[in-house]
């Protein structure tokens, strides 16, 4: 399979981050996710996985922080 053909799935998690009561959304493909997995087990929280596409896990990832409601006309 060529690079263009490789199927990849994306996730949505929750960052954990240092002196904030809650960590902000972050994307990034399936392999990244596990890898961050095997080495600080638990230290990020997994909102989402398998999505299809990069954009879709992003708005979801907008949409899990509430920011389709802060938006601005």
């Amino acid at each position: 399979m060529s690079k263009s053909e490789t199927v990849e799935s994306w996730v949505v998690y929750r960052m954990t981050l240092h002196n904030k009561p809650t960590g902000m959304n972050a994307v990034c493909a399936q392999a990244e996710w596990e890898a961050m997995e095997r080495a600080q087990p638990g230290y990020h929280t997994l909102v989402q996985a398998g999505i299809a596409s990069e954009g879709e896990a992003e708005r979801l990832a907008r949409a899990a922080a509430g920011d389709a409601n802060n938006r601005r006309s």
